[in-house]
């Protein structure tokens, strides 16, 4: 089953299982795809997270069966995977604009999530640049966090905020954006900003040193103004290179952003010429 094929698969698979309890864990595993792994490709190829993806199916679920019978609210709230009519309530009417209660009113609007359907499109037929290369083992000196996969696009950028708005950006200038999930099966996973480390200098308190080990990696150049360009080739790996990819696939729970010194373009990090990096570690199949 290639990429393409197993987020169809898994798309049908959340379908069919719905009002159960569904884990990323769970769903990764039913289409044999690591969760730290299939969590990112889902994410770029839907634009919604998976836990968004069904939390949206659900509340949608929810408001049809509310307009058409007279199920109890308490009821359809632990259906469809809410603790408490509350949680439900809050939950519908973020979703919907409108109370459960008020559904049942009429001329009262619902949204609509429909579940989705990939189709593959045969677009650009442009080459995609990338080099495959083995590094040793490196240490780095970072800052380090738990996020959850849940709200990781919305949280990272604001950690990179307070890393300098806290002057830690005098200890370590940011060359690497890891993100570390070793187990490749979590609901979190450890993101760093971070510098190589040399092994003459002290660690600031509050920093930490990572060993990333010797690996082969997959490294995608990124040429342009930042976040547009990296967010741009990080999209096409998912949506175009790994579809196609025969023979190689994905090695371990590590994914770097490696960015160029700011300092020597013009216009920073907006330069139309900036260069960054993204790393995928790799094994043949």
């Amino acid at each position: 089953m290639n990429w393409m094929e197993s987020i169809c698969e898994a798309v049908d698979y959340i379908e069919k299982h719905i009002t159960d309890e569904l884990t990323v864990e769970d769903i990764s595993n039913h289409v044999c795809i690591s969760p730290f792994y299939f969590q990112k490709g889902f994410s770029m190829l839907c634009g919604y997270t998976i836990m968004e993806y069904i939390r949206n199916r659900r509340l949608a679920l929810a408001g049809g069966e509310l307009a058409t019978s007279d199920v109890k609210v308490i009821d359809l709230a632990l259906k469809y995977g809410y603790d408490s009519p509350d949680s439900f309530t809050k939950a519908f009417t973020r979703f919907h604009n409108v109370t459960p209660t008020m559904i049942r009113k009429d001329n009262i609007m619902l949204k609509s999530f429909a579940p989705l359907k990939l189709k593959i499109s045969l677009e650009g037929g442009y080459l995609m640049d990338y080099r495959i290369t083995k590094k040793d083992s490196f240490t780095v000196l970072g800052v380090s966090k738990k996020f959850r996969y849940e709200n990781a696009k919305q949280e990272i950028p604001k950690f990179w905020q307070s890393h300098y708005a806290c002057g830690n950006g005098e200890h370590v200038c940011g060359m690497f954006g890891i993100n570390i999930d070793e187990q490749m099966g979590s609901e979190e996973f450890e993101y760093l900003i971070a510098d190589v480390y040399h092994p003459y200098k002290d660690v600031p308190q509050g920093f930490v040193t990572k060993t990333i080990p010797a690996l082969t990696w997959a490294v995608f150049p990124c040429k342009g103004a930042m976040p547009m360009a990296l967010q741009d080739v990080n999209s096409k790996i998912y949506s175009e290179w790994l579809p196609a990819l025969k023979e190689y696939e994905v090695a371990a729970g590590y994914c770097i952003e490696m960015y160029d010194d700011a300092a020597k373009y013009p216009n920073g990090t907006q330069d139309e010429n900036y260069y960054s990096e993204i790393w995928v570690p790799v094994k043949n199949k």
